[in-house]
């Protein structure tokens, strides 16, 4: 049964059409225009309840405006949203009380105070027994290391710290649904994987539905099973990262190590994409070179110390998605 159910959802705004010139502006203000952009146009989709999802798309592609109508900040022009049988917009209290947020380039963090004094706060403001409380808290010092930082204020914090003290907050009453937004922009390799690692954790053992925005599509691949792709206001992709990767990503990278210097390979429908001397990069298409024979025949004309098959990068795929490259399949994406 799904959790969030969103059906022909549209959101228009009016915009203020302002003149050039001294005289413009003056007849803009005597007798204003507006015109009507629409920032998320006729779109519709479920989640069920504990599935992770990622909601991408370009600057301006209508996911933030999604994001704050699921939330109950905005009001849809038309269309409606039911989140686990309420209305967001309707039902802003309650829906309030059970969601969670976290903002990479924000925080709900007190910042001249101990982290532990947001979290007694949160404690208050939520209602929350002592004894769950508490069981909470000791979770995400487990996981999460608080113990280390959180008598510490928030503005003497490192930006790995208040990001795990971040989501901390935004778990600590319990959420069923919580919106992720750049969770883990400006993080080292480490603290990255530590925050997926966590995330993961807490919707397997908690079954909290969740929903991550960003992009960085490390987050997408590590953490969702479900990817949805937002462009000028549409659904253009339902389905999982590996299925756009087998749909759209066409080329194979093959990484030659020679014992040798080598120059002038030439082999049909396989591009030297880049030559260093000993060290050669191909590139062809999956469904017209097979990796094996392509191997095989070089290893038989030369001599070979090492090799390396890449496939491709689902950030590039996503990138040529965002630059128009790629155009919506409806039998994959099953929203068209």
């Amino acid at each position: 049964m799904s959790y969030i159910e969103v059906n022909n959802l549209v959101k228009d705004y009016k915009i203020n059409v302002k003149k050039r010139g001294i005289l413009g502006s003056m007849q803009s203000l005597l007798i204003p225009e507006y015109k009507m952009i629409r920032a998320v146009d006729d779109i519709s989709f479920s989640i069920k309840k504990g599935e992770m999802v990622g909601f991408i798309g370009p600057n301006g592609a209508g996911k933030s405006t999604t994001v704050k109508m699921l939330t109950g900040i905005l009001m849809p022009t038309s269309g409606n949203i039911i989140t686990g049988g309420l209305s967001p917009h309707s039902d802003r209290k309650k829906n309030a009380a059970r969601i969670g947020a976290v903002f990479g380039q924000r925080t709900q963090l007190w910042w001249d105070l101990p982290a532990e004094d947001t979290f007694d706060l949160l404690r208050y403001v939520y209602k929350m027994p002592e004894k769950k409380f508490k069981a909470n808290m000791e979770t995400f010092n487990e996981l999460l290391g608080l113990n280390e930082f959180i008598s510490k204020p928030v503005r003497q914090l490192s930006l790995g710290q208040r990001m795990r003290a971040d989501i901390a907050a935004s778990l600590i009453h319990d959420p069923e649904i919580v919106f992720f937004d750049e969770p883990t922009i400006g993080l080292d390799v480490v603290a990255k994987q530590k925050v997926r690692d966590f995330v993961r954790h807490m919707n397997k053992e908690k079954n909290i539905t969740m929903l991550f925005t960003t992009h960085d599509m490390g987050d997408i691949e590590k953490t969702c099973d479900r990817m949805l792709i937002i462009d000028k206001g549409k659904i253009i992709y339902d389905g999982t990262p590996d299925d756009i990767k087998k749909k759209y990503a066409k080329y194979r990278t093959l990484i030659i190590d020679f014992v040798e210097k080598q120059s002038g390979i030439e082999i049909p429908g396989v591009e030297v994409f880049e030559d260093k001397g000993n060290k050669v990069q191909f590139r062809f298409i999956k469904d017209e070179v097979s990796a094996q024979e392509l191997i095989s025949s070089l290893t038989k004309k030369y001599e070979i110390s090492d090799f390396t098959l890449q496939e491709a990068d689902i950030e590039n795929v996503i990138r040529e998605i965002y630059e128009g490259g790629i155009k919506c399949d409806e039998n994959l994406c099953g929203v068209c």
